[in-house]
This record gives C-alpha cells, sequence and structure tokens, in this order.
C-alpha cells in the first residue's frame, strides 16, 4: 500500500513540498512511522489528546504507542487517517480493508474515527462466514458495532449446525458460558417468534376466511346468489359454494333438535350469530334466525367477550382486505415504485 506519509525517509525527512514529520507512531515489533500530528490529531480527538500529553523523552520528535496490532494494520490505519472518506472505495482501500478489517475496526473503535469504523464494520460483514460468527460476535460487543451482531445472530441462526461445529464455538463452551447462554436464547426467540408469527397468519386467514362467509351469506339469502363461477354473482365462488351447501344441510336436517345435534348444523348456527352481531339491516333480515339472535343478545345482559372479540377480529381483517384490493392512485403508486428502486 503507497500511503501519504510514503515519501518519508528512515530520519523522518521530507522534500521541500512536504512539511516535516513531528511525531512517529510506534507499533508492537518496536518499528517506527513518522506521521504529523496535526492530521492525527485533527483526524481523532483521541489521538489529539495522546499528543498533548507531557512528554517522556527529550527528543524533538513525539512519541505515540499504538500496540496489539500487526504493523501493517496501523499502516492501514493511518492511511485512511490521511486520506479523505473516499479512500475506503479505492483499490488500495479496499485491499487494505479485506486484509486488516477485523484490526481497523478495533483502532478505529478505540481511537474514535466513526467513518472509518463504519466501513470497517461493514467490511467486517461483508466477508462474515459461519466458522468466524463467534469471534465476530465478540468484536462486535467490544466495539460496540450493533450492525454487525445483529448480523452474526441472524447467521448463527441461519446455520446453527456449522456454527456448532466450529473452532470457535467449542472455546466458547469452555470459556465463555455466558456469552453461549445469550446465543443460545436469541435462537430460541427468533424460534419462538418465528411460531407465534405462524399462528398469528393463521388466525388472519381463519378471520379472512370468516369475513368471506359473512359477505357470501348477504349474497346467498339476500342478493339470491344460486350460482357460484364466473357467471355467479359471487367473487368469492369457493366459500359460496361452500356456504350454500351448508344452508341446504341446515334446511333439510332432521337432528337440530335432537340431543347430540348435528355438527354442520351447530356451525352453520354460529356463522349466522356471527353475522348477527355484524348485521347492519334495521329491519327484519333475511338470513334465517338473525333477528331471533338478534333479540338474545339484545336481552343478554352481558354478551361472550370472546363473541366480541370475534366479531372485533372478523371486521377488522373485512376492512383490511377492503384496503388492500382499494387501487392506490397513480401518483403514490409512482413514488412507491421510485422509492423501492432507490433503496
Amino acid at each position: 500500500m503507497r500511503l501519504v506519509i510514503d515519501n518519508v525517509d528512515d530520519h523522518g525527512a521530507y522534500n521541500n513540498a512536504t512539511p516535516p514529520t513531528d511525531v512517529y507512531v510506534i507499533t508492537s515489533d518496536g518499528r517506527s512511522i513518522p506521521a504529523h500530528s496535526c492530521v492525527l490529531g485533527s483526524a481523532s480527538r483521541v489521538l489529539e489528546r495522546m499528543l498533548d500529553r507531557p512528554r517522556r523523552s527529550r527528543g524533538p520528535e513525539r512519541e505515540i504507542h499504538i500496540l496489539g496490532v500487526p504493523y501493517g494494520a496501523v499502516l492501514a490505519f493511518l492511511h485512511f487517517l490521511y486520506s479523505s472518506k473516499t479512500a475506503v472505495s479505492t483499490r488500495d482501500g479496499e485491499e487494505a480493508m479485506a486484509e486488516h478489517s477485523v484490526h481497523l475496526l478495533a483502532l478505529s473503535h478505540a481511537h474514535r474515527v466513526g467513518w472509518l469504523k463504519d466501513a470497517s464494520e461493514a467490511a467486517v460483514a461483508a466477508r462474515l462466514t459461519a466458522e468466524r460468527v463467534v469471534d465476530a460476535i465478540k468484536l462486535a460487543k467490544l466495539c460496540d458495532a450493533p450492525r454487525l451482531y445483529q448480523k452474526c445472530m441472524r447467521l448463527a441462526v441461519k446455520d446453527f449446525a456449522a456454527v456448532r461445529e466450529s473452532e470457535g464455538w467449542r472455546f466458547l463452551r469452555r470459556h465463555d458460558p455466558a456469552l453461549e447462554l445469550e446465543i443460545l436464547q436469541f435462537i430460541e426467540e427468533v424460534d419462538q417468534r418465528k411460531k407465534r408469527w405462524k399462528r398469528e397468519r393463521g388466525a388472519q386467514e381463519a378471520y379472512q376466511q370468516l369475513s368471506q362467509a359473512m359477505d357470501c351469506m348477504d349474497h346467498i339469502f339476500t342478493q339470491s346468489c344460486t350460482q357460484v363461477g364466473p357467471s355467479g354473482t359471487c367473487s368469492n365462488s369457493r366459500t359460496c359454494q361452500g356456504l350454500q351447501q351448508l344452508t341446504r344441510h341446515f334446511a333439510t336436517c332432521n337432528k337440530k333438535g335432537a340431543s347430540e345435534g348435528c355438527p354442520h348444523c351447530k356451525q352453520m348456527a354460529q356463522l349466522i350469530r356471527l353475522y348477527s352481531f355484524m348485521c347492519d339491516h334495521s329491519e327484519s333480515c333475511k338470513v334465517p334466525l338473525c333477528n331471533q339472535f338478534k333479540m338474545e343478545i339484545q336481552t343478554e345482559e352481558k354478551v361472550d367477550k370472546t363473541w366480541r372479540l370475534l366479531v372485533k377480529k372478523v371486521i377488522t381483517a373485512k376492512v383490511m382486505s377492503s384496503l388492500a384490493k382499494r387501487k392506490r392512485p397513480e401518483y403514490t403508486a409512482k413514488l412507491r415504485s421510485s422509492y423501492r428502486r432507490t433503496r
């Protein structure tokens, strides 16, 4: 990598066009990199405070120690401090990120270089694998990188079998049971969330079917819908056909008054009772037993909360279905499509 400070010799001498260096960055292997205090101080407040500390040596140049990472990572870190934010997208910047992204994330976090931390976090996340996910989780927690943490956790949920076989997971089980428990709890929460979402989706589909059944009852009894399919008056042909068959059975069944009763007739009676809660006909309703159920509801002092909740859910499903079928204005549709293209 060619740095902005590459034209400095071993004694920190520059050509006439470049100001002399006044600080040396000392790495873990004892090597020193000449730099300019004004550049380092303007790029990082942490480095600025380190430069303001009293000098330990009497020499003309000051020293800053950046330890714990390889020499190449410190060199890449200084390169980005001397360059602008666009240096990350250059060829040299991409190569440096590919080789030192983990160390650059730690250095940028420790020295409070926000834009470099974001770029390093994205670079680590882009090269994430199941074998490295445990180490990446530790790094994300130490460096306060929430986006990297979330991506690591999603990968652990998605491919937990491979994560469990990694060396990092075996080390985690022996030496960090707290983090192991945190990952397992996250996986369990995601699994429970998926199950809850499936249950809620199934319930919404049931409410939607009941809403369609209420519409079909209007078609059958108030609009005399006797045909299904393209030539019929009902758009919900399958629901309307099934309800017509249930209605014919309800009209001719001889077990309605029996002690055991007929399950199909009980189902039809429950549908009619639900319809009576939602019926808005002020006069006599043509749906059988609807007026009778209305009178029972009015005379009951306390209606079962389950029925009222069911009615509320069905009405909500009906409103949401009508909103979904509503044609969007052309201007809104164009804005929506342009927004999707820009994302």
